[in-house]
């Protein structure tokens, strides 16, 4: 049976690259929220993504992202879902979502020291490679890093390293 692969971790951990990773060893699709946005949003935007804007957008994406991962499951394919999921209620929505249509589910953690996490978003924003999408600025990175809660109690039933 196939699997939904959750993917979180603080901004910086290497989640996509981890990511990419899973979807070779595994022969998964990848959905990454940072290529959605930037390709279909990121060009209308005129100023600073401003957070209301971005969830509803993010919440237009995730609807159309499960279809395709339900498609995805019914094939046998797995689905490994690059989306953030900073919180736990984010990531809840997913196990409700996986549980109400049969699905496994595994949570992977991706972590690093904030400091080494802040210097790879540096790199990144200055060599703009494979895993750039958008710059993200001190202020965006100390934000998204306020936000994070890391898997506990329950949720650990679903890490893949438990």
């Amino acid at each position: 049976m196939s699997t939904v692969h959750l993917i979180c971790g603080p901004v910086g951990a290497g989640k996509t690259t981890f990511a990419k990773q899973l979807c070779q060893e595994t022969g998964a699709l990848h959905f990454s929220i940072d290529q959605w946005m930037t390709s279909l949003f990121t060009p209308d935007l005129s100023g600073a993504i401003e957070y209301d804007w971005a969830m509803e957008r993010i919440g237009r994406m995730e609807s159309l992202i499960w279809s395709h991962v339900s498609q995805l499951m019914a094939l046998g394919v797995d689905a490994v879902l690059d989306l953030g999921l900073l919180q736990r209620d984010h990531r809840q929505k997913f196990y409700d979502l996986a549980g109400a249509e049969g699905f496994n589910i595994c949570l992977h953690l991706v972590d690093a020291d904030r400091e080494v996490r802040w210097g790879r978003v540096q790199g990144r924003n200055a060599a703009k490679g494979e895993t750039y999408t958008m710059d993200v600025d001190r202020g965006m990175f100390d934000f998204c890093e306020d936000l994070f809660e890391r898997p506990t109690g329950d949720e650990l039933a679903f890490m893949a390293d438990k």
